[in-house]
């Protein structure tokens, strides 16, 4: 038995059929790129499909918006021609308009004082915002 060291020990050279450190650092960083455009595919994968979903769920809510319109000027004629049994057809039409307008009415002036409610921030709250976030920022660069 030989307790010789081998040749390529202590010479710097590699033993023979294993990868140098530069190439595994390669192997890894390209290994490692792979991944990252793999997971990106899949995030876009994955978001076309829910934008899909959410698009479809937008365009049955408009069609659901569109019916229950039709339905609201359904009732509406429905009002008109049941007091049209009891009245002249222009009367109960009149009636059921002025109505519809006293109730729009009432509905913008409650839509009038909620928007007068929600205030805008000043300006000074808007500089003192900023202020704050700029401070943030430096003493996050400065540590």
């Amino acid at each position: 038995m030989s307790t010789a060291a081998p040749q390529h020990l202590g010479t710097g050279q590699q033993p023979p059929g294993r990868p140098s450190i530069g190439e595994l650092v390669a192997r890894i960083s390209d290994q490692f790129s792979r991944i990252l455009r793999g997971e990106l595919e899949l995030i876009q994968v994955k978001a076309a499909a829910k934008a899909k979903k959410v698009g479809a769920g937008a365009a049955m809510f408009a069609v659901a918006g569109l019916l229950g319109f039709f339905a609201l000027a359904l009732l509406i004629t429905t009002a008109v021609l049941g007091l049209a049994e009891a009245l002249p057809a222009w009367l109960s039409a009149l009636i059921v308009a002025v109505v519809l307008l006293v109730i729009a009415g009432i509905i913008a002036l409650v839509g009038k004082k909620m928007l007068q409610s929600g205030e805008a921030p000043s300006a000074e709250e808007t500089k003192a915002n900023l202020k704050a976030d700029l401070d943030a920022v430096k003493k996050g660069l400065n540590s």
